[in-house]
């Protein structure tokens, strides 16, 4: 299981790493212009899962990786991890860039987009996961749509990512209907499956969603797309009672969650996670440098952790 219910209230970043990160137009939460797209040069789509107690005990079966030197110093993306695995990681869920990202606000719509662009598909994903996992102290949580993996084939998918190290997958576009087949194939390779539930889900589908959802329950806290909000939705207290009355399982909350303050509020209603997409995503976006990117990252990290009490 991905963690284990307990006083842990941060459960994760969301971070997108741009390649050569061009800083000449600033990421806007609500721009989809071209200019934009055109300006941040995004080669990768990462979702970083931070635990913030000790409480948390994440893929505990699978921390046998040890977390060596950096020796690539010069590689902002490993920096960027690096200091993300610092401030308390527990997992990396690596985002495959894919054509229609449904589930996805502007930000990550324009970064899949240039990462297409780019070149980027699932191959090379996977072959930058095998390069930097054993530079990594946490295990690794995949994020793709479903095309990807039926283009693939169901069990060669698993199969590929399970000997790229992944350990656990969340499919946004996925019915509950209409995973038997994923969910067989990865209880045979051992990877977990997280589903998700919504505002408009009904109870009793909710209650199947939460049974059927392995190491954690996501909450997506409102009706839309992934992005930075300047409230959280308050129907978020209610739906984790009704989650929490029918499951044990941890539950994290993601959607329009970007402050101190939101973080803070979702623990207070007894959340076990929250996860953090695109205030993190602004954080690299409208720095001047890389540096000064990493920099942001690790501060917006440490005053996140530091808001839950």
């Amino acid at each position: 299981m991905f963690l284990t219910r307990g006083q842990c209230k941060f459960l994760g970043l969301r971070y997108m790493y741009s390649m050569n990160f061009p800083h000449d137009t600033p990421l806007a939460e609500n721009s989809t212009s071209s200019s934009t797209q055109q300006d941040v040069s995004i080669a990768h789509i990462l979702w970083v899962i931070l635990g913030c107690s000790a409480n948390i005990e994440i893929f505990r079966r699978h921390s046998s990786h040890s977390s060596p030197p950096v020796t690539l110093i010069w590689r902002p993306r490993l920096k960027a991890l690096r200091i993300l695995d610092s401030c308390g990681s527990d997992v990396i869920e690596l985002g495959v860039p894919y054509s229609d990202p449904l589930a996805d606000g502007p930000v990550i719509q324009a970064a899949a987009s240039c990462a297409l662009k780019k070149g980027t598909k699932l191959g090379s994903v996977l072959a930058m996961l095998t390069e930097v996992i054993r530079e990594l102290s946490c295990p690794i949580v995949l994020f793709t749509y479903y095309n990807p993996i039926l283009k693939n084939g169901v069990r060669n998918f698993m199969a590929k990512i399970k000997q790229a190290g992944v350990h656990g997958l969340v499919v946004p576009d996925l019915p509950l209907e209409e995973t038997t087949l994923l969910r067989s194939e990865a209880t045979m390779h051992n990877i977990e499956l997280v589903l998700l539930t919504t505002p408009t889900t009904p109870t009793e589908r909710m209650k199947e969603i939460t049974k059927a959802s392995e190491g954690f329950v996501y909450l997506v806290s409102a009706v839309g797309v992934t992005g930075a909000r300047s409230n959280v939705n308050l129907r978020v207290e209610h739906l984790l009672q009704e989650i929490k009355q029918v499951t044990d399982k941890p539950v994290a909350v993601g959607f329009g969650i970007s402050t101190p303050e939101h973080a803070k509020q979702i623990a207070g209603w007894g959340a076990d996670g929250v996860i953090i997409g695109s205030a993190v995503v602004r954080q690299l976006g409208e720095a001047a440098s890389p540096e000064e990117g990493l920099r942001r990252i690790e501060e917006y990290a440490k005053s996140i952790k530091a808001a839950i009490p």
